[in-house]
């Protein structure tokens, strides 16, 4: 593995601000409706699956190696929309030039590819449940098609892992558009009944999915790994070969890693020790925060939430900073760590904030960002004096009790708790609010009030809520606007 040691995976950048999903409680996967079926599957078996009634073949990407291709030449003729649907689902289709879809002529060479199921034998096989819909699922392919890339360049591991694409996608203009983007193998379209097979017989509830399979491995436990896409955002290509054996020893090199963690290991590295202040070129010393509460606020200007949360996180640490004033035994301090796309973006956003900064495009933005597993962002995570992390709630914490949070340990947090339990006894027990048309219920953790996204000012909340009990609309007792409604209409 020590050629995959060298290798550093890039940490994806949101390309649309519309896509970005804080997952601080939220999960990102999109559960949907699955039959309780359980079956044992043992791992020399698990190819038969893959075939159905109709072929033992999986598409292939184009100019993919070792696989069965046909070639048809200079075909002129029509052919009927029911019959290019099944011939674009059984094979990948490539064209010259543009074509007409119904009739559909081809007027150039087209190659029609693909791979026999067979030829997975012997390998780990990762089954990747997905669809083009959910800006998560886009995310996380970005992602694996990173560490897929980077598993093939290794030459001893090119020929032992492989991925299929189970497609949950709407239609198969949107299946091809998908797959189009990923250089593995997928489960034809048109093969429903395999691709629900495939769901019911791995119990997925939930995409992305990646469920990961061993070969000649007829133990259960060890040939079937649910979590894959856990385990690729936390490890990336360091996870191969997924084994029981690998995880453990990625787990014990992480806790390790973490109770050695320093705000010099963090945040430094061999050609840096400083980070960004103010006014530029003001250079501070990763060395003069030791002793400090820090934040590490995960953030970038193109972010639609950040637009919200960075000014009410510059009001709070400002209020902060005032507290702290005096008290030589105790300092505040934040860390901004940018997913700018450039620049002159990091630059102009780095400028309103009153704190310090990571270098634009610094190695230790992706490394952080995936030591920490942030997958959307603002993100706010918080290291005590010591260096040690304290909370990756920071963000939530800011938005319930504001500069009262500091310094977010467990103990503050669970007075702040106790004071909102005293606060709700007081609170109406039910609500009118002026932004829902139903009644509102006060709801503790427990019973609904739990972790959740306030529908009034879209941020996070935990604890007590006030919610609707026919359709789940939750606001901040903080966030409610009280109206009288007349009974009568």
């Amino acid at each position: 593995m020590e050629e995959l040691e060298k290798k550093n995976i890039t940490s994806i950048k949101e390309e649309e601000a519309e896509e970005e999903i804080d997952n601080s409680f939220v999960p990102v996967y999109h559960s949907f409706a699955s039959k309780n079926y359980h079956s044992h599957l043992v791992c020399a078996d698990y190819l038969s699956i893959l075939a159905s009634k109709d072929g033992d073949f999986l598409l292939s990407p184009t100019g993919a190696q070792n696989c069965f291709t046909k070639i048809v030449e200079d075909i002129n003729s029509s052919i009927t929309a029911k019959e290019i649907t099944y011939k674009s689902c059984l094979y990948n289709v490539v064209v010259g030039d543009e074509i007409d879809m119904i009739p559909l002529r081809l007027t150039r060479a087209v190659v029609l590819t693909q791979v026999k199921v067979s030829e997975l034998e012997g390998k780990v096989v990762g089954l990747y449940f997905s669809a083009n819909w959910y800006s998560p699922c886009a995310k996380f392919t970005n992602l694996l098609v990173n560490v897929y890339q980077q598993l093939k360049e290794c030459s001893n591991i090119n020929l032992g892992f492989e991925i299929v694409f189970v497609s949950s996608d709407e239609n198969l203009n949107a299946f091809n558009t998908y797959r189009s983007s990923m250089p593995w193998l997928a489960i034809p379209f048109s093969d429903l009944e395999t691709r629900r097979a495939l769901t019911q017989k791995f119990d997925v509830e939930g995409i992305p999915c990646l469920i990961i399979l061993q070969p000649n491995d007829d133990k259960l436990d060890a040939a079937v790994i649910k979590d894959g896409v856990e385990l690729v955002y936390r490890y990336g290509v360091q996870a191969f070969p997924f084994t029981k054996e690998r995880l453990d020893e990625l787990r014990e090199k992480e806790k390790e890693k973490r109770d050695n963690q320093t705000l010099s290991n963090l945040l430094t590295h061999d050609a840096r020790d400083v980070l960004l202040g103010h006014p530029s070129p003001k250079q501070v010393s990763v060395a003069s925060l030791k002793g400090k509460t820090v934040g590490l606020y995960f953030s970038a200007q193109w972010c639609i939430p950040a637009k919200k949360f960075t000014p009410r996180l510059i009001s709070v640490y400002k209020k902060i900073k005032q507290q702290q004033e005096g008290k030589e035994d105790e300092d505040f301090e934040i860390v901004f760590v940018s997913s700018d796309h450039n620049q002159v973006d990091f630059t102009t956003y780095f400028e309103t904030m009153p704190w310090l900064a990571i270098p634009f495009d610094d190695p230790t933005i992706n490394a952080l960002a995936k030591y920490f597993d942030i997958r959307g962002i603002p993100s706010l995570v918080i290291l005590g004096p010591d260096g040690k992390t304290v909370t990756k709630q920071g963000r939530s914490l800011i938005n319930l009790y504001k500069e009262n949070a500091y310094p977010f340990t467990k103990t503050r947090v669970g007075i702040l708790e106790k004071q909102m339990d005293e606060i709700a006894k007081g609170l109406p027990k039910t609500e009118n609010h002026s932004g829902h048309r139903h009644e509102l219920t006060l709801v503790p953790e427990g019973h609904g009030g739990g972790a959740f996204i306030c529908c009034d000012c879209d941020e996070q909340g935990y604890g007590w809520a006030y919610q609707c009990l026919e359709c789940g609309y939750e606001v901040h007792p903080k966030c409610v606007n009280p109206v009288r409604r007349d009974l009568d209409n």
